[in-house]
């Protein structure tokens, strides 16, 4: 099975059609080994965003599908909706999710460009990562005049296209093809119809600013007067400064806003080595990485702020969605809500759902699924539309379907005590050292911000290790019975011949390294959940100093456990390097163990007496 896994985001322009979209669909899904994510319709806008991922070629086979069906069903010629676009199939980038570099989908892309424009006639456009020229790496340049200009651009030759044919194609239009980071496409819903409105925040928030305007009492920067350059005094556009020279407005966005000018009049169509004496002057946006224009959903009957935010490390949804809000207040409307559009990757929205619970005076440090549903609540992610998510979040945390430890406590004890072999003590230890850190983190998250200041910090800091702890130890109770059950399905293979013995031998091993490896994990973090447990005691509400206690006991188990089950296989290991190793290793985290128990238990017996 090939590693490497590529997301592919086309953008199309039909989003009220059903038929068609689902025409459109089948045909990425009919390509094996392709997984389709997630189909966002946009009936106002006339577009649809589809997600899929898969191996490279399976994703540039789905992809080329994907475009010659909407060039077969779709006429651009009769198309009309809210978002800019060019073609049938708008654009189609390429993302690297997992062992393939950005690099690697730019080569892919231009593969993908090339059969498009050869097969399909279609003019292709090169963008982001795989663009040929540095004019054409942003969308929205190539994008510029859209598809009602899009026959001129054609008789230009500066805007040949990089594959395909340099006459206009009325039915497809042409395609933007390319590869880039993931890019997170982001609507902020207001309490308004009114577009300009909307537009007035959009401007304020992307990285190419707008025109600057003079004050004017109003909250809506849209209303002052435009300023112009002009001999002697160039205005900048972010503050009151005029400088004499345009290089010293440049010297003082440099040092006083952190934004090189010459760029941002380049982003806006502006070339300082033309002069710009009687040009506008422009102001910067406030964050880097995003794009974001005004629009009016009739759907929703609300205008919204449209965003892509192209590196969504750098510039969060949070972030910009907490200044669209101070900015909207201003105005007098409200963030009624947001929408992803598309998927989110997991990291994101985690950091999103643990800044709003800092922002609440709460620990972040809570399970996975609290920290989501505190991002999805607090950014009004299901205001306009459901939010499931499993369905828009890509990378959750890996779950075992069906798992032991998704059982009730009742049968999860039935089951153990069934006359199986497994699951058996590797589990029960894992179980046992994600309950000791359960107790660490809940005995953190009770105590932290309602003592003494001195102790949220290192409250904070083993309300971490507990919750990181517990989640490893959680997956673990079905790591270790599927490791023995591993070795097992060795042991029943065919030995008949020489090859196959060894075959069987090989396997076996495999197993048994596999079936140490587990539980050595499971004894690493309980000792982990252990240590988190008695920071809990020092630093916790004394009223809890026994949950804290029991905790650091059940971790105690977890590490016996998980020790002892390594030992028993190590056995039957014909590695003696491996074997002197991981026993050096369950000895030093025994002793720790056990050091670290006594230590607690004589610490109750001296509060609470015994």
């Amino acid at each position: 099975m090939d590693p490497r896994v590529v997301e592919c985001v086309p953008n199309f322009s039909e989003g009220r059609d059903r038929a068609k979209i689902d025409q459109i669909s089948q045909a990425i899904a009919s390509v094996a080994g392709v997984r389709l994510l997630d189909v966002d319709v946009g009936a106002d806008t006339n577009r649809t965003v589809v997600t899929f991922i898969g191996a490279p070629e399976a994703v540039l086979e789905a992809a080329f599908r994907a475009i010659a069906k909407a060039a077969q069903i779709l006429d651009m010629s009769t198309h009309h909706g809210a978002h800019p676009r060019i073609g049938a199939t708008d654009v189609c980038p390429l993302v690297p999710v997992s062992g393939i570099t950005l690099q690697e989908c730019a080569a892919l892309s231009r593969t993908l460009a090339a059969r498009v424009g050869r097969e399909l006639d279609i003019p292709v456009y090169l963008y982001e990562a795989a663009a040929t020229r540095a004019e054409r790496k942003n969308l929205a340049t190539i994008r510029k005049g859209e598809y009602e200009g899009l026959a001129d651009k054609l008789a230009d030759p500066d805007w040949a296209p990089d594959f395909g044919p340099a006459k206009f194609n009325a039915g497809a239009g042409a395609t933007v093809i390319g590869a880039r980071e993931f890019l997170v496409a982001y609507n902020i819903t207001l309490n308004t119809r009114d577009k300009a409105l909307a537009t007035d925040i959009a401007f304020e928030l992307r990285e190419k600013g707008r025109v600057a305007r003079a004050p004017s009492g109003s909250a809506v920067y849209g209303k002052g007067a435009i300023l112009t350059y002009r001999e002697g005094a160039f205005p900048c556009g972010n503050c009151a400064f005029v400088g004499a020279t345009l290089q010293a407005t440049a010297d003082h966005c440099r040092h006083e806003h952190g934004y090189d000018l010459a760029e941002l009049l380049a982003a806006n169509d502006l070339d300082v080595a033309k002069g710009v004496v009687g040009q506008k002057v422009y102001r910067a946006g406030k964050f880097l990485f995003c794009k974001a224009i005004g629009w009016y959903v009739e759907e929703y009957r609300r205008a919204q702020i449209s965003i892509n935010l192209t590196n969504y490390r750098v510039t969060p949804p949070h972030v910009v969605l907490d200044e669209a809000r101070r900015l909207a207040a201003e105005r007098g409307l409200v963030v009624t809500g947001s929408e992803v559009v598309g998927l989110v990757p997991f990291p994101a929205l985690y950091e999103a759902g643990r800044h709003y619970l800092r922002a609440q005076g709460k620990s972040p440090f809570v399970p996975v699924a609290d920290v989501l549903e505190a991002a999805v609540f607090s950014m009004g992610l299901a205001d306009v539309q459901p939010f499931d998510l499993k369905k828009k979040v890509l990378g959750l945390p890996r779950e075992v379907e069906n798992g032991l430890a998704s059982l009730s406590v009742r049968a999860l004890a039935d089951e153990v005590s069934r006359d199986t072999p497994a699951p058996g003590g590797g589990s029960i230890a894992a179980l046992s050292g994600a309950l000791g850190a359960g107790l660490a983190s809940m005995v953190a998250n009770l105590s932290y911000g309602k003592g003494e200041p001195e102790h949220d910090v290192p409250l904070l800091h083993a309300a971490q290790a507990a919750q990181t702890a517990k989640d490893a130890l959680l997956l673990a109770i079905d790591d270790d019975t599927q490791a023995f059950n591993a070795y097992m399905d060795a042991r029943r293979l065919p030995s008949g011949t020489e090859a196959e013995k060894a075959d069987r031998e090989a396997a076996m091993q495999h197993g048994l390294q596999v079936a140490v490896d587990v539980p050595l994990e499971t004894a690493r973090a309980s000792l982990r959940a252990m240590h988190a447990a008695w920071a809990t005691g020092q630093h916790g509400n004394p009223k809890s100093l026994t949950d804290s206690a029991v905790g650091v006991q059940m971790g105690f188990a977890g590490v016996c456990g998980g020790v002892w089950n390594a030992w028993i296989n190590l056995a039957d290991i014909h590695d003696p390097a491996y074997v002197a190793r991981v026993r050096t290793e369950c000895e030093v985290l025994l002793a720790d163990a056990k050091a670290l128990s006594l230590q607690c238990e004589a610490w109750v017996r001296e509060r609470i007496g015994g």
